[in-house]
């Protein structure tokens, strides 16, 4: 890929982008603009394919860092959109549905704001296992950070969010 084979991107590409994807749905938490993340990533990787040294990690750890870096300035530049004053009244004073679905709905955002009152990269270590399926030692690469360090986050973060979730049966 670093003598401009168009081909070698493409396999690079195939190989990689649902992780790409995942890595950047996973912190930014919108499709589309992980798309463009991912897309970026590969743009970066494409021209800066020179500069990867073998010897510093594996392709897919630079590949992942690069991502990783990318959904990082995302997010910095996103800005929240106002929301009309009425509008969130009106959600907050909703009366509570009862059908099962809404229901699941509203036990899904619970979590999610469970997930929130976590410190970032233990939310996003426990997004990265449970929604992505991925290991510790996956996380610790895609983090840059080592093993110990990836565990220990999934555990803190589990038994923060078991304190937060903790129902009591009376």
């Amino acid at each position: 890929m670093a003598s401009g084979d168009a081909q070698a991107a493409a396999a690079l590409v195939r190989r990689y982008q649902a992780r790409v994807f995942g890595l950047a749905r996973a912190i930014v938490r919108e499709p589309g603009l992980a798309e463009e993340v991912a897309q970026e990533a590969f743009v970066r990787a494409w021209r800066h394919a020179a500069a990867y040294d073998s010897r510093r990690g594996a392709v897919s750890t630079w590949l992942l860092a690069i991502t990783r870096n990318l959904a990082i300035d995302a997010l910095r530049l996103r800005r929240e959109e106002p929301v009309d004053p009425q509008v969130l009244l009106t959600r907050l004073l909703a009366v509570e549905p009862a059908d099962e679905a809404a229901q699941a709905a509203q036990g899904e955002e619970f979590v999610r704001q469970a997930l929130r009152g976590l410190p970032l990269e233990q939310a996003r270590a426990i997004a990265l296992a449970v929604f992505y399926g991925m290991s510790g030692r996956k996380i610790a690469e895609i983090e840059g950070i080592p093993l110990g360090t990836a565990k220990t986050r999934l555990r803190r973060g589990m038994a923060r969010l078991r304190d937060q979730l903790e129902v009591s049966d009376g």
